[in-house]
C-alpha cells in the first residue's frame, strides 16, 4: 500500500520545468513586492450562453504608480500597436491570486492558476449581446472585461485559426516565431488577402453568427491580435489562446490538444450550434477539425482550409507539400480549400453555400 501511494505521488509530481518556473515566479514575485510592485489585471474577451459565462484574464505585477487601466486599453487605441513584440513577454505573473468578479448584481470570487491565468465558468443569467464584467484583486485596481453572450437563436458559429489563416506569420518555425513575437513591430504583421471579406460575408449569411478565434499563440499577444483583427476588418469575437511554458506533464503545452479541448468546450457551451471551422494546411488544423468532426458530425457545418504557398509550407514544417491528411476533414459534411479568402468565397458561391 505504501509503495502504491509513493508511486502515485511520483506520477502526480509536476514536471521539473514547471517546478523551476514556480520557483522563479515565487522568487521574482517576492522581490517585486519588496520593491512596491502590485498586482494588475489584464482582461481578455470572454463568452457565454444565457445561463453561464467564461471569464478570462491574467494577473501581472506592475511597478508602483502603474494605473489599474494599464492593460485595459480600448481596441481602437492603435498607439500600442507600434511597439516591439518582446514587450508583451517582459512581465511577471502573479500565481494563484484571488480575483473578484462582478457580473450584473452578482459577485464571485475566483483564483488564478499557477501561470496567473483566470479561467472561470460562472453560472449567471444574462441576456444576449455584449456585457462588461468588473474584475479586481484589491479595491482601486478594477478593470473591465468584455463578455459576448451568444443569442440562443444562433444556429451557426465560426471558429477560426489565426496564424497563417487570418495573418501571415510563418509562426511554427522557431526562428521566425522568435522574429515575429519579439523583434518586429506589432503593427507590421501582414493580413491574408480576402479572409476578412470572407468572414464578413459569412456573418451576413448567418444572422447572430458568433465568431471565435482559436490559436496556439500565447496570451501575452492578446492585445496585439485583438487590434490586428480590428484594424483589418475582421468580425469581433473572443480569442482562445494558451499559456507558453511548462505544464504539469511536460516542458511545453500541446497546441493540438489546446485546440481540440477548446472546441470541446464550445460544443459543451453551445450543444446545438453547428460550426464553420476555418484554418490552414500548414500544420494540424485539418486533422484537428477532422477529429472533432468525427466525434461530433452533427456540430460541424463545414471546414474551410486556406492552402499555404510552397514557401510557406517549407517554413511551416520543412517540406513544400501540405502535411499528409490535410486535404479533407473526414466526417465533415463539406470541406473546401483555396489559397486565400477570395478563393474560399468563390468556392462557397459555386457550391451554393452562400448566395453569389
Amino acid at each position: 500500500m505504501l509503495r502504491a501511494v509513493g508511486s502515485r505521488a511520483g506520477r502526480d509530481r509536476p514536471h521539473w520545468a514547471a517546478r523551476l518556473e514556480d520557483l522563479k515566479n515565487s522568487t521574482v514575485g517576492a522581490a517585486l513586492r519588496r520593491m512596491g510592485w502590485q498586482p494588475r489585471l489584464q482582461p481578455f474577451h470572454g463568452y457565454g450562453s444565457s445561463d453561464h459565462v467564461r471569464v478570462l484574464a491574467k494577473v501581472l505585477y506592475a511597478s508602483p504608480g502603474t494605473p489599474a487601466s494599464f492593460h485595459d486599453q480600448p481596441v481602437h487605441d492603435m498607439r500600442t500597436m507600434a511597439v516591439r513584440g518582446w514587450r508583451s513577454f517582459a512581465s511577471q505573473v502573479v500565481p494563484r491570486a484571488t480575483v473578484h468578479v462582478l457580473l450584473g448584481d452578482r459577485e464571485f470570487t475566483v483564483r488564478a492558476d499557477r501561470s496567473g491565468i483566470v479561467d472561470a465558468s460562472l453560472e449567471v443569467a444574462l441576456c444576449p449581446g455584449r456585457h462588461e464584467v468588473l474584475l479586481w484583486t484589491a479595491p482601486g485596481n478594477e478593470v473591465t472585461a468584455e463578455i459576448t453572450v451568444v443569442d440562443p437563436e444562433a444556429e451557426v458559429g465560426l471558429v477560426s485559426d489565426i496564424d497563417d489563416t487570418v495573418m501571415v506569420t510563418w509562426l511554427p518555425r522557431p526562428l521566425l516565431a522568435f522574429w515575429n513575437a519579439f523583434v518586429i513591430h506589432q503593427s507590421s504583421r501582414r493580413v491574408v488577402p480576402g479572409m476578412a471579406m470572407l468572414y464578413q460575408r459569412l456573418a451576413r449569411e448567418h444572422p447572430h453568427l458568433p465568431v471565435v478565434y482559436l490559436s496556439t499563440g500565447a496570451w501575452n499577444v492578446f492585445p496585439v491580435l485583438k487590434r490586428f483583427l480590428y484594424k483589418n476588418g475582421y468580425p469581433d469575437g473572443p480569442l482562445l489562446l494558451t499559456d507558453w511554458g511548462p505544464t504539469h506533464t511536460g516542458f511545453f503545452r500541446s497546441g493540438p490538444e489546446h485546440k481540440l479541448h477548446s472546441l470541446e468546450q464550445l460544443a459543451a457551451t453551445y450543444p446545438r450550434m453547428r460550426w464553420i471551422l476555418i484554418g490552414d494546411d500548414g500544420q494540424h488544423d485539418p486533422s484537428i477539425y477532422a477529429e472533432f468532426a468525427a466525434r461530433h458530425p452533427e456540430l460541424v457545418e463545414m471546414v474551410l482550409i486556406r492552402q499555404l504557398t510552397e514557401p510557406e509550407q517549407l517554413l511551416a514544417h520543412g517540406t513544400r507539400r501540405p502535411l499528409e491528411g490535410s486535404e479533407q476533414a473526414a466526417g465533415a459534411p463539406l470541406t473546401l480549400t483555396a489559397p486565400g479568402g477570395h478563393g474560399l468565397l468563390a468556392a462557397l458561391e459555386r457550391t451554393g453555400e452562400i448566395t453569389a
